[in-house]
């Protein structure tokens, strides 16, 4: 990791057992603790409330793979231009897809990626969520049941996109920068 991974100048709190172990388990695993988790280490209690967020969304049971999940996340980061999460995210899809250029086209088109009905359904009730919220009326929820998602998919799908709208608003509000590690990921 190199330079500055925030604008704020917030020193690091004291962190709990569990935190401190999850760091490490986030070296094992990734072979690096993801700045976005060294940005809220000034607060333990928002570091928890945050990665159980994510941990839930992400990594918990769902109707929805881990591909999609990172796939939402990267439509919604596209559309917030957020570094932060294109980078990671963005990763995570050519990690788990084993398709670079699908992690490319997700970061910057999804609509240029070669998609199933199902994906494209997802990522653009996931895109209008995010442009605009007040507009999503009970046809979009039935073109996701009609691409076969259940309405607990489509509780996911929102919880997801509506996660990584708040993510992206915090990494632009505070120049959160990525680990320099996720630019050279599964290429």
């Amino acid at each position: 990791m190199t330079g500055r991974i925030s604008a704020l100048d917030l020193a690091p709190g004291e962190l709990s057992e569990p935190t401190k172990a999850y760091f490490a388990k986030c070296e094992e695993k990734l072979g690096l603790v993801p700045n976005v988790l060294r940005t809220y280490a000034f607060d333990d209690r928002k570091l928890r409330a945050f990665t159980d967020m994510y941990n839930d969304l992400m990594l918990g049971e769902s109707g929805l793979s881990k591909l999609e999940r990172e796939m939402i996340a990267v439509a919604v980061s596209s559309i917030n231009h957020c570094y932060y999460c294109l980078t990671a995210h963005g990763a995570a899809v050519r990690q788990l897809s084993g398709d670079p250029a699908l992690g490319e086209m997700m970061v910057m088109n999804f609509r240029a990626a070669d998609l199933s009905a199902r994906q494209t359904a997802m990522l653009e009730f996931a895109v209008k969520l995010t442009e605009a919220p007040a507009k999503i009326v009970e046809a979009d929820r039935a073109a996701l049941r009609q691409a076969g998602f259940s309405d607990r998919d489509i509780w996911d799908i929102a919880s997801t996109a509506a996660f990584f709208n708040m993510s992206n608003r915090v990494a632009a509000a505070i120049d959160m920068r990525p680990n320099d590690e996720y630019h050279a990921m599964a290429r």
